[in-house]
């Protein structure tokens, strides 16, 4: 944990929910609450972590590079 005043803990945090935002929940209406944790566990399970690729992991998706790198262990 960073000290007070670092944003160190929320950055990636914020990065999520920035990218949930833009990517998944804009132009979306649901019906119910139901319908909304459906979706959202889709989006998230799914697609984000087995399809989106992340720049940061170097253009993979989370799944594939959580293989590899236990592959070579």
């Amino acid at each position: 944990m960073s000290r007070k005043g670092n944003c160190w803990d929320n950055a990636p945090a914020e990065s999520f929910f920035a990218t949930l935002k833009r990517e998944f929940t804009n132009h979306k209406n649901f019906h119910s609450l139901e319908q909304a944790q459906s979706s959202l566990f889709e989006y998230i399970e799914v697609f984000y972590n087995r399809k989106r690729l992340h720049s940061k992991i170097g253009y993979k998706s989370p799944v594939t590079f959580e293989n590899e790198f236990y592959a070579y262990e």
